[in-house]
């Protein structure tokens, strides 16, 4: 008879994990982008704070997780699923209210979309911890936008505050005067000019990225023929 294995104090449950700091940090992350998206509409500011906070929050659900010893693949995919949506519900809302710009908008949430699913499952395939993983043999692109939060952090921030600046042009300037100037437009319009480029930077990324891993993705393939026919 074999002995009855027992479970030791420390052992983590499944259920546990869903009870990590980090991942009561992005239920937060989650309620507060539903939140905005319901607003979204009618209450600009509102809106845009709670969503702008959201998105704040992926900085720390990251640095909870280290200092707290509660890495989690369930956190990992959490994390990229809540930041995958996000920007994909205020880009539909874009594609609305700028109708002639609506197949471009498609276009980015298709290409967020399938960069970020191939990367994560092409990383994952191949062993590694989470999609932020980079070895030497990484695209440099990818290896120094991964590995430098400074520059994710960057890239990131100003591909939101292009989309939320242009959410917040796309109402009359009575929605935007918050003091009775038109500041709050000029200052709109400074931070759509200005992550303008960083936006459009992103973007080049996610390519690179999609490329990238569909390219390790069909090594493996290759890989997985070869070695059956062998």
């Amino acid at each position: 008879m074999s002995p009855i294995k027992k479970e030791t104090k420390d052992a983590v449950r499944p259920s546990d994990v869903f009870y990590y700091i980090p991942n009561l940090i992005g239920y937060a992350r989650v309620i507060l982008a539903a939140a905005s998206f319901y607003y979204m509409p009618t209450s600009p500011w509102l809106c845009m704070g709670m969503y702008s906070v959201s998105v704040l929050l992926d900085a720390f659900d990251g640095k909870a997780a280290r200092y707290f010893d509660q890495c989690s693949k369930f956190g990992s995919v959490l994390d990229m699923v809540t930041d995958r949506c996000s920007t994909t519900g205020l880009m539909c809302y874009l594609a609305m209210v700028y109708p002639q710009w609506a197949f471009a908008f498609q276009l980015l949430i298709s290409l967020d979309i399938s960069s970020h699913y191939m990367h994560m499952y092409s990383s994952l395939t191949l062993g590694a911890k989470s999609h932020k993983a980079m070895d030497k043999s990484s695209n440099p692109i990818l290896r120094a936008y991964y590995t430098d939060q400074n520059i994710l952090f960057l890239f990131c921030a100003c591909n939101e505050l292009f989309f939320q600046s242009l959410y917040l042009l796309s109402f009359d300037i009575h929605h935007l005067v918050f003091v009775g100037t038109a500041m709050e437009l000029d200052l709109v319009l400074g931070m759509a000019l200005l992550s303008g480029p960083i936006c459009f930077g992103k973007q080049v990324i996610s390519v690179v990225q999609l490329v990238g891993a569909s390219k390790q993705l069909a090594r493996v393939d290759a890989d997985d023929k070869n070695g059956k026919d062998q």
